[in-house]
């Protein structure tokens, strides 16, 4: 049909309108990245792959999810995943959990491929989409990727001159505005920047946003034999911020089961004026692709970054009940504008240097009447934190108590002068690392594939403390630390493809978890050797007949082994706990029509338990903290007229523990949002969100003394211009 199109045209010299945009319709593989909630392809793998040729579940986050639902973190950007839980820890800082793992913590984050240690809040106006990558990942990544690996990539450069500006007004004086600038610099050659400024006077959950970002990469020789790119990024921060509330219990009799959250407007802030949450992330990447005859090519980047971070916050705590009206406890049958809450005072301040090398090799081939995809590479790190803490009076500092309130005075405008503390140096980390790995794909039978994977890591850290005395601003006593592991990685898998729409797989992966994750060492843990981590999955990705529809299946077992815990005994850490969690997931996304779009992402995990507890660990036999049973999102599009689309979707978790297991579970919460868009012309969009529709109080990020509660209703108006 399409052959007799063409020739039609060339005889009478105008299409044939009826029959060649069908069958292209019908064959061609749906949009991506800004017009589509679906993904094929992805970059978590080292190299670009087919999400069908990965043995192991991915989630992706696309450009258009990101842009529908006005999502600016990549907090919220993950929330829009199933399995995805936020601790809030003591350093204020929210540590991701996937399956109930570590992920932020243990350095499970990557730009483009390359790890992203630092702390800070991620902002999602340079990413192009956010991809999830769901179990054991230490032979692609190295260390850590227990419960998966995040992500997040850049905007590049296109061969096209295309520019977009996106203005957003919103609840709480939110100002946000972005810019995307696609400029053609050459035949092969362009430039791509992006900037953004945001500021709100409170984010729906307490915290203020003043926030600015740049990024900019400049490629040339794209698509040609050798492709280079520069690329520099700064992103500042100087957000306000809510540390954490108190848990609160029912009665002065009611058990610890009986704990819930403050009947509060998630809004309120109880906060001093002067606490914020500053910190900058700046990097230069450079970047280089060389290709190869033979279907080959060599990837190599290098990138220096900078991260800092000024934390000054602490968590609201009810006051005791000597200072609570009428001398007794409050619990939620006193609770009142009159109730008394103290304010913390936890301090964050850190500095972070990091070089980071690596260069990945693929090539394509047949050898022994196979046909191979060879996966290979290197990587080397060098990473520097210094970390800092505050003088006391008596050390030659200063004592700087914060004032109490009440419930009933929320945004009381009280204060410190932060600028009066003396800082000094409290500890600094250094680790140098290195890992060489390789991966084969090999097609056995037209429709079978094996994957074998091996990687080794090599990491040398030393953790430096330095004291001084409670009294005296000196001596300083510095006690050294140094730990060096060598560990080897493995992963595996079958893949089955009897059709282009149709991919079922088989895998297992290994990874481990050293005691430097979070940087830093003490007696206990230095000699401790790595826990280690299996996962094993079997799953499906299946497309619809005419390629825009995927759902992708899977079922999970991870299990950690020789968990860190303390022996208070010994006083050392010991390698004597297990736990696993185990379920199942599904991903729907795609068109169901030509104007109806879905994307949905599902986690049932049923069973989740310490197997074997230890001494200051969960207790054994119990439910992980931070596993809900029920996790996950769905999000959908109609579009009602050429000019007017709508969409609606849920998120929502099932009740879970904070961590530690104190003796409750947090509520679930089911939260909806919806979206009104009308294209004027094909320049000019303007967009209406309405995000958590019902008011919905639910802790966001839980921690065994306080939580941060999620965002209230919040509404947002986006213009956008393109040109």
């Amino acid at each position: 049909m399409l052959a007799a199109s063409v020739g039609a045209m060339a005889q009478t010299g105008t299409p044939e309108k009826t029959l060649a945009p069908v069958v292209v319709k019908e064959r061609a593989e749906a949009p991506e990245g800004k017009d589509s909630v679906r993904a094929t392809e992805t970059t978590i793998g080292k190299g670009k792959q087919q999400l069908r040729d990965i043995p192991q579940s991915v989630t992706v986050v696309t450009e258009r999810l990101i842009d529908d639902r006005n999502l600016d973190t990549v907090k919220e950007a993950l929330k829009n995943t199933a399995g995805i839980t936020f601790l809030a820890a003591e350093g204020g800082e929210e540590d991701i959990r996937l399956r109930g793992f570590a992920l932020q913590s243990t350095g499970d984050m990557f730009i483009d491929g390359m790890r992203d240690p630092a702390f800070y809040d991620r902002d999602t106006f340079n990413l192009d989409r956010v991809e999830l990558l769901r179990g054991s990942a230490s032979m692609l990544f190295g260390r850590g990727s227990t419960g998966g690996a995040v992500n997040q990539v850049s905007k590049a450069p296109r061969l096209i001159d295309s520019h977009q500006v996106d203005l957003t007004l919103g609840s709480h004086q939110y100002r946000r505005i972005t810019g995307d600038f696609n400029i053609l610099t050459g035949e092969n050659a362009a430039l791509r920047l992006n900037a953004m400024s945001t500021t709100a006077d409170n984010n729906g959950s307490g915290s203020s946003i003043e926030k600015k970002g740049i990024a900019g990469t400049y490629a040339f020789g794209i698509g040609t034999r050798d492709e280079f790119s520069v690329s520099l990024y700064h992103l500042d921060n100087k957000n306000g911020m809510n540390y954490g509330m108190p848990w609160i219990r029912r009665s002065a009799g009611s058990p610890a089961s009986d704990t819930t959250l403050l009947p509060l407007d998630p809004k309120a802030y109880y906060g001093a004026a002067s606490d914020y949450n500053a910190g900058s992330a700046s990097f230069a990447t450079l970047g280089h692709i060389h290709r190869f005859d033979g279907d080959a090519e060599l990837k190599t980047q290098l990138r220096v970054g900078r991260f800092e971070r000024d934390q000054r916050a602490g968590a609201i705590r009810l006051a005791a009940a000597a200072q609570q009206p009428g001398g007794v406890a409050a619990t939620l049958e006193n609770f009142g504008p009159a109730t008394r809450l103290t304010r913390g005072t936890h301090l964050k301040i850190q500095d972070m240097d990091t070089v980071h090398l690596q260069s990945d090799f693929s090539k394509k081939f047949e050898a022994l009447g196979y046909k191979h995809e060879l996966l290979a590479g290197a990587d080397f790190s060098h990473e520097k934190k210094t970390v800092y803490g505050a003088r006391t009076a008596a050390q030659g500092g200063v004592n700087i108590t914060k004032p109490p309130t009440t419930v009933g005075t929320p945004n009381d405008g009280v204060g410190v002068d932060e600028s009066l503390r003396v800082l000094r140096d409290t500890s600094n980390f250094e680790a140098k690392g290195f890992g060489i790995y390789a991966q084969d794909l090999i097609q056995i039978a037209p429709h079978w594939k094996l994957l074998a994977g091996l990687r080794y890591d090599n990491m040398d850290g030393r953790y430096n403390t330095f004291g001084i005395p409670a009294d005296a601003p000196g001596p300083v006593t510095t006690t050294s630390y140094r730990q060096k592991i060598s560990e080897w990685s493995k992963r595996a898998g079958v893949l089955y493809q009897p059709n282009d729409l149709q991919s079922y797989h088989f895998s297992y992966g290994t990874s481990f978890n050293t005691s430097g994750d979070t940087y830093s060492y003490s007696a206990q843990t230095v000699n401790t050797p790595p826990e280690a981590s299996r996962n094993i999955e079997i799953g499906a990705k299946l497309d619809s007949a005419d390629k825009r529809f995927t759902t992708r299946l899977a079922v999970f077992h991870s299990t950690k082994y020789r968990e860190r815990n303390t022996d208070p005994d010994l006083n050392i850490a010991v390698l004597s706990g297990k736990r696993h969690a185990a379920g199942a997931e599904i991903d729907i996304t795609g068109r169901l029509t030509s104007k109806w779009e879905i994307y949905g992402s599902y986690m049932w995990m049923p069973s989740a338990k310490i197997d074997i507890g230890a001494e200051g660990a969960e207790g054994q036999g119990t439910r992980p903290s931070l596993t809900p049973r029920h996790s996950g999102t769905v999000w959908t599009t109609y579009q009602i007229t050429p000019e007017l689309r709508v969409g609606g979707g849920l998120n929502f978790r099932s009740s879970q523990t904070p961590n530690r297991n104190p003796g409750w579970e947090v509520p679930g919460y089911v939260t909806a949002d919806l979206m009104a868009e009308y294209a004027i012309n094909e320049r000019y969009t303007i967009k209406a969100n309405l995000s958590n529709v019902t008011n919905k109080l639910y802790a966001d990020s839980i921690y065994s003394g306080h939580y941060i509660p999620g965002a209230g209703r919040v509404f947002q108006v986006t213009a956008s211009m393109k040109f």
